[in-house]
Parts: C-alpha cells; structure tokens; sequence
C-alpha cells in the first residue's frame, strides 16, 4: 500500500452555524488552519502540513471561533497566508496519493478553491487530482463507539495514548488523532477497504 494523506481543517463559524448549515448572511466557512499528515505504509506520520489561512470574507474571528479553536486573530494577522496560496501548498502536498478526512471537509475545501478562482487568484495544482474520500463512515461501522466522536476525540474514544501535546479543534491534533485511531484499529485487524487507497 503506498503512502496516503490525512486532513482536517478549521474554517470560520459563530454560535449556532452548524446547525443552522452556515446559513446566516455572511456566514462561509473560510479556512483558516489546515492541518494534514503524510502517512507511510505501516500509518506511521513521515510529514506533516500546517497552516493558518486568512480569511477574506470575514477577516476577523469571531470569540466563538477562537475558544473553539485556540486561534486567535493575532496568530492569524501574523502567520497566515492568502487562500490561494495555502490552498495550492495543501494540493501540493497531497498531489498523487489518496486523502482522507473523517468527515466532509473535502467539501469545505472545494467551496474555498472555488471562492479563491472567483477572487480571481490561481490556485496551483488541481483539487481533482488527489483523491479524497470520507473514512467517517467505514470508521465508525468498524468502531461503533466513535460514531459521536468528533475527529479529535478519537484517541479518546478508543482508549489510545494522547497522540501529542495540543487538543480538539486545532487541525494538526485532530490529524494526529485520526491517525493514531486508523494505526490502532489497524492492530485490531480491521484495515481500510480495497479502493481507499
């Protein structure tokens, strides 16, 4: 099996979007971290992507978003980069090999390419080329007791070592959260369906 990618991604939100579906008037979910780990053929971490990501729209984060996350505007202001330019990097990184996400963020990716291309910006490397797929599902059937779990939360749920020094909501945590998950049901016997990789 070759070398495949995780990631997950932090994106803009406020009190009540996700049940509302983002809905509100100025309400997008723009990208501001993404985080992705390039594992090898025994799910060990050989690289790893993070990256904060200004956004456009809606500039400045909101206080919901920030005690979610832990990222605050000041870190943003100082580190982030235009869209175009982290979303080009992320492609890049992921270019040949297949991507998973525990969850839709392929979605959330594809609305900020798009979002990006209208700006009138060039986003390097196609979105198309790698091949993204939603593991949620196949995950949760193997591991009935992850269903509620968000992707941080996953070492968690399983009863596996915290992954590293970090928590939920900051991309590169909850990567290494999915990761240590998919190496320990990996140890159980279970592996991801032919196809996925």
């Amino acid at each position: 099996m070759s070398a495949f990618v995780l990631f997950d991604l932090e994106f803009t939100s406020w009190p009540g979007a996700l049940e509302e579906d983002w809905s509100a008037p100025g309400q997008l979910r723009e990208i501001v971290q993404i985080g992705a780990l390039r594992l090898g053929e025994d799910y060990s971490v050989v690289d790893e992507f993070d990256m904060l990501v200004r956004p456009v729209v809606n500039p400045r984060l909101s206080p919901y978003f920030t005690e979610l996350t832990g990222i605050g505007q000041e870190a943003v202001d100082r580190d982030g980069v235009p869209p175009a330019r982290a979303l080009g990097e992320f492609l890049g990184f992921c270019a040949g090999s297949s991507v998973l996400s525990y969850g839709n963020d392929m979605v959330v990716l594809g609305e900020n390419v798009g979002w990006a291309r209208a700006r009138g910006e060039a986003v390097e490397h196609g979105i198309l080329a790698p091949r993204f797929l939603n593991v949620r599902p196949w995950l949760n059937h193997v591991a009935p007791a992850t269903a509620p779990a968000n992707v941080g939360r996953l070492w968690q749920v399983l009863g596996l070592p915290r992954p590293r020094a970090g928590a939920e909501h900051s991309a590169l945590f909850d990567c290494y959260s999915f990761a240590a998950a998919l190496r320990h049901l990996r140890g159980t016997g279970a592996t991801l369906p032919d196809g996925f990789l």
